[in-house]
């Protein structure tokens, strides 16, 4: 592991670093908070994971998460989004390949080499930052915008023993039924393959989660109609999930939305972290 750079930040360090990565066979690069506290010892950690076209660093420069976690003691991981280099398979679009790995494993060609988002952040990650850092494996939560927060609804339904909230802010919430989902699992998992472990609304119906959910969606949001907030939030009330799904008026799928409620997030995860 490298480290790129480490700043003080709210007292403790905002750290870049990167690695060779098995799952994702090639260099990957993450970003990770540490408050103060863990000089002490290890702290509970909260999971950001970014959206289409974002990389660690989006969410690390726009969310202001730092301050609200260095108030509660908590440090924050933003992984990256896909993996990435010259060898790695890519897409004109912003909306495959690159950018948009999707937090999958993919079967299919070309993607099938480098594009397992899915064992990076569910083992290989999790294993080097714990490994490296004082942080508490006992005491985990995610969280996630769009695509993201596809990607930390899907993780937290099917790893229950490992995160014990979950929240996100205007998710993919219907992949499978949906052009930013089916476009993307056709290709990494192929048209004929079992999409239902990646797709939230799914989960939701079918297994839903243990812990609390707290789920943020914008009433401007430009995406509404890809992102289909209404059939995750029918499956939490069908399945009476110990949840809030929040429509937040005026608001839009930037960063300044996701800004606006981040205190909200970091405060609902470190009751549960804290519990």
């Amino acid at each position: 592991m490298k480290t790129l750079s480490e700043n003080k930040c709210y007292g403790g360090v905002q750290g870049v670093y990167s690695h060779p990565s098995a799952a994702c066979n090639c260099e990957m690069t993450f970003g990770l908070f540490l408050p103060e506290e863990a000089i002490d010892g290890p702290v509970p950690v909260l999971w950001f994971l970014s959206g289409l076209t974002c990389t660690h660093e989006n969410a690390m420069v726009k969310a202001g998460a730092q301050a609200w976690a260095a108030e509660q003691g908590i440090a924050l991981v933003f992984p990256d989004t896909s993996p990435r280099g010259e060898d790695v398979a890519n897409d004109a679009a912003y909306d495959l390949g690159q950018g948009a790995g999707f937090y999958v494993n993919a079967s299919q060609s070309p993607w099938a080499p480098h594009y397992n988002m899915w064992d990076y952040l569910a083992d290989e990650l999790p294993a080097l930052i714990f490994e490296n850092f004082a942080l508490d494996v006992d005491r985990q939560a995610i969280s996630g915008h769009s695509m993201g927060g596809h990607g930390a609804l899907t993780l937290a339904m099917a790893l229950p023993e490992t995160f014990r909230s979950v929240s996100a802010f205007a998710p993919i919430a219907n992949p499978s039924a949906s052009d930013w989902g089916q476009k993307q699992l056709s290709a990494y998992l192929g048209a004929d393959a079992d999409w239902s472990k990646h797709d939230a609304s799914l989960q939701m119906a079918a297994v839903g989660f243990e812990g609390p959910v707290l789920i943020d969606q914008g009433t401007e949001d430009q995406f509404l109609d890809l992102l289909m907030p209404e059939t995750l939030a029918q499956a939490m009330a069908a399945r009476r999930q110990n949840g809030q799904f929040r429509l937040q008026k005026g608001y839009d799928h930037s960063y300044f939305f996701i800004a606006t409620f981040m205190e909200d997030h970091i405060a609902f995860h470190a009751e549960a972290l804290y519990a």
